[in-house]
């Protein structure tokens, strides 16, 4: 018996336009540069990663920032 699950997509990949994906991808880039560029700047030994991270999950750029914060403090 072959049994298929099926979920329900609030919004799915298809209905992204060009523009909406290009707007979203420009944004991502920009701001895992901008999070890069800060992390180097301020002697971070990991800036290469914290950007990455921050492109692929934006749950890093608040984490970055409170890591940056709690660091500062500290000297």
């Amino acid at each position: 018996m072959l049994l298929i699950y099926a979920r329900l997509v609030p919004l799915p990949v298809g209905s992204v336009t060009f523009g909406e994906f290009a707007v979203a991808l420009l944004l991502a880039v920009a701001l895992s540069m901008w999070i890069y560029w800060h992390a180097s700047r301020h002697g971070s030994k990991h800036a290469t990663a914290w950007g990455i991270g921050a492109f692929f999950f934006w749950v890093t750029v608040p984490v970055y920032f409170i890591h940056y914060l709690l660091r500062r403090r500290r000297y």
